[in-house]
């Protein structure tokens, strides 16, 4: 095996441990949603009515076209500008969206703290929740957003450190966060729906 290959090797398996602790930190926080919906059914149902689930939706359609235009570049032999640019696009429109239906939020009340708008019990722990998980993948998000960025601008002058295997890491990375978001969206935006 050449350096060069050990090299990449090493990389792959370092981003897969991180992608590991990031998946065991994401998960506790997915134990806290279990249990809190298991021990207030209803106060979670309630709160998750009052998500956003048109933008929820259309912000998982944007992380899915976004994780289409990664595979594509990863996949392309030819100069992969449009597609890095359009994906990096895409998750700038993400986070816009996510910050206006934070709007929404706050305008109805929906933050936890002091005059929160719903009396049951169990409901502000799930905003809490929401708010938290839903920033962690924003904060994710703007991490793999600059990189996609950077790897479009790296990509149209040619750079010579942009190569197949970093853009490799860079998409399991963009790819790691479209997952995260695809667990989320039914829990935040869906279940309580369900529950009438």
């Amino acid at each position: 095996m050449s350096v060069e290959a050990d090299r990449a090797e090493t990389a792959r398996f370092g981003l897969w441990i991180f992608l590991s602790t990031e998946v065991l930190f994401f998960g506790a926080l997915l134990l806290a949603y279990a249990w809190g919906r298991v021990y207030w059914p209803e106060g979670f149902a309630t709160a998750s009515r009052h998500t956003d689930v048109l933008l929820g939706t259309l912000n998982t359609g944007l992380l899915l076209t976004s994780s289409v235009l990664v595979a594509l570049a990863v996949e392309s032999p030819a100069p992969r500008v449009w597609s890095l640019l359009m994906a990096t696009a895409l998750g700038l429109a993400f986070l816009a969206i996510k910050g206006l239906e934070y709007r929404h939020d706050w305008r109805d009340a929906l933050i936890p703290g002091p005059g929160f708008a719903l009396p049951e019990r169990g409901a502000q722990l799930f905003f809490e929740l929401y708010f938290v998980m839903t920033a962690l993948h924003a904060v994710h998000l703007l991490i793999g957003t600059g990189v996609l960025g950077i790897f479009a601008w790296g990509s149209s002058s040619r750079a010579a450190w942009l190569t197949p295997q970093r853009l490799e890491l860079a998409g399991l990375y963009w790819h790691f966060v479209d997952i995260v978001w695809i667990v989320l969206y039914p829990l935040l935006y869906l279940a309580g729906r369900a529950v009438q």
